[in-house]
């Protein structure tokens, strides 16, 4: 595996941002809520993953020996892993997605109308 680098990390940010560019373009919802799938999942999607990242970080910071060891520092990580905890929070969403999806799948097609119909 190739190492990180913010370059990498710039890159799947960008992505996502294409992703809401492209969601504001009214795609139909079963691809939307297909290419929103993965994010949300309750295990590996972008909630639990942040969370995780989060947690990673402040113990990265708190653990090494360059970190001032005063009020200030253990505020910062303390409000990192507070953050953490938020996300963990939303890794209900993917709840939301199959109620989405089971909802759309209910939809009646919506097929034009002739000009008689209307």
């Amino acid at each position: 595996m190739p190492a990180l680098t913010p370059d990498t990390i710039r890159t799947a940010t960008e992505t996502l941002s294409r992703l809401t560019d492209y969601l504001l373009g009214n795609p139909h919802p079963e691809e939307a809520l297909a290419l929103a799938e993965p994010l949300l999942d309750e295990h590996t999607g972008i909630p639990m993953q942040l969370a995780d990242i989060l947690r990673a970080l402040a113990r990265t910071v708190q653990e090494h020996p360059d970190t001032p060891r005063n009020l200030e520092a253990d505020f910062l990580v303390a409000e990192l892993r507070d953050a953490a905890w938020e996300q963990s929070d939303q890794h209900t969403l993917h709840y939301a997605l199959d109620d989405l999806r089971a909802l759309v799948e209910k939809a009646p097609a919506s097929e034009p109308e002739c000009c008689w119909c209307r």
